[in-house]
């Protein structure tokens, strides 16, 4: 519970800095310059965000889940070899991105933004910070220690926002390459919290072993792949925005995301508790244990997410107005549209959980670099008639083909009807109906309830 509770605090923590930094953000730049220069540098400053977030999110793919793994599986005398091994792997990976921003940062400004290009150079240092910060992080995980990874992820975005927090408060004048520079030196902070606890667990040896260096790979190679694919497959749109159009677009378009963001938390927790469940069914061969599992989960996050996807839905206008203000009215429609996402994106998450307990991570693999192509084809196509709206429509259409396909193989194998999702909502209101009402009368002495063979609990 205790390490539960601190994992979700962490990512809550993140999204509510990352929201918060945004919002100060885009009132800062317009109030600064105005609104359509101030909408330009928001703009800028979505598409740096997004280009650095392929680089975070493909390190953390090859090097997490496979040191968490070999650590968890391995004796401890192991661990100094494997934590040298990752490093190793941690630092190739370092010096082939740095490249790629060197060799591309011109490139890049001239397609976007020439401010691009140097904000790339001095994101260099951050990503050279990243390096102890990532290991660090993905060693007390190993470890079942998540202290570390929430203070230094707490001091990381919390430092940054409180730097966003000042310069709209006292007036500072700062630009997109100050602010560069000030993630440089909250990261800085964030590794030297997340040494103090990550201290007990730094054990490295000299030798850099060549075997686990080639099993760390291996093993992360898919991740890698997949979450690279997938980072194509969520924000291909904003870059396409920027380049096919202007930035100012990007950041038109980047509130409804970051609205439409807010369903995939319920989906995610969701998905980490179903993954074990899953692959201990996988391994007794329970294929109906295993459909009503993908089911049941799908419509608990529906049941979570359909309140919220109906209120912005009907409310997008005066969302957009309280959060982003009159300026960023051509949002208004994107949200609409962006907000069906949260109807396709847990029968998507669910999908991958299941295969992936059941041994088959190629196939999510296959899917996610299918449903890229997709996207980057539908989004161009729609970006060039539709404008912003393009977005939304495009990535809708790439997450309407690829549930069609998903829920074909899921029928094959394991007869899932993807109907039967929503036949479970209305149950999952009653249990949470019931269990609020015993909360609410604890001290009275409550009958036990009796589980009822479609996994429903009776009205005690």
């Amino acid at each position: 519970m205790k390490s539960g509770l601190l994992s979700f605090l962490e990512k809550g923590s993140v999204f509510i800095f990352g929201f918060g930094g945004f919002f100060l953000l885009t009132k800062y730049f317009i109030g600064q310059f105005g609104e359509e220069a101030g909408k330009e540098q928001i703009g800028i400053w979505v598409i740096f965000y997004t280009i650095v977030s392929f680089i975070e999110v493909g390190r953390a793919g090859l090097l997490q889940n496979a040191l968490v793994k070999f650590l968890s599986d391995s004796e401890e005398d192991k661990h100094p070899l494997i934590n040298t091994a990752s490093l190793a792997i941690n630092g190739i990976l370092t010096i082939a991105f740095i490249i790629f921003l060197l060799v591309f940062a011109f490139p890049v400004g001239e397609l976007f933004a020439p401010q691009l290009t140097n904000m790339l150079f001095v994101y260099c240092f951050t990503v050279v910070l990243m390096i102890p910060f990532n290991q660090f992080n993905f060693i007390q995980i190993a470890n079942l220690d998540f202290r570390g990874p929430f203070w230094s992820n707490f001091t990381k975005q919390g430092l940054f926002f409180l730097f966003i927090l000042g310069a709209v408060i006292f007036k500072w004048e700062i630009t997109l390459f100050l602010l560069v520079i000030a993630q440089a030196v909250a990261t800085t902070v964030a590794v030297l919290v997340n040494a103090f606890f990550a201290r007990p667990y730094l054990k490295f040896s000299k030798e850099i072993s060549k075997e686990w260096m080639l099993k760390l790979f291996n093993f992360g190679r898919f991740v890698f792949g997949t979450n690279i694919s997938t980072m194509v497959y969520k924000r291909i749109d904003t870059l396409m925005l920027g380049s096919i159009m202007l930035p100012t677009h990007a950041g038109v378009y980047e509130w409804p995301i970051k609205i439409t963001n807010l369903t995939e938390v319920p989906t995610f927790s969701i998905a980490n508790i179903v993954f074990p469940q899953a692959a201990k069914m996988s391994k007794s061969n329970t294929k109906k244990e295993l459909k009503e599992l993908y089911e049941k989960s799908v419509g608990a996050i529906l049941a979570l997410n359909g309140p919220f996807i109906v209120f912005v839905f009907f409310f997008a206008s005066f969302i957009i107005s309280f959060l982003a203000g009159p300026e960023y009215s051509e949002s208004i429609p994107v949200l609409q549209l962006t907000i069906l996402f949260g109807l396709f994106i847990p029968f998507a998450v669910l999908f991958g959980t299941i295969l992936d307990a059941m041994g088959k991570p190629k196939i999510n693999f296959y899917f996610t670099i299918v449903g890229s192509i997709i996207n980057i084809i539908s989004n161009y196509l729609f970006i060039t008639n539709f404008g912003v709206m393009g977005a939304a429509y495009g990535t809708l259409t790439s997450y309407t083909v690829t549930f069609i396909g998903m829920q074909y193989v899921l029928y094959r194998l394991l007869n899932v009807k993807a109907y039967k999702a929503f036949f479970y909502i209305p149950g999952f209101y009653k249990q949470g109906l019931d269990l609020a009402r015993n909360f609410l009368v604890k001290n009275k002495e409550v009958p036990e309830a009796e589980v009822l063979d479609d996994g429903f609990v009776t009205k005690p």
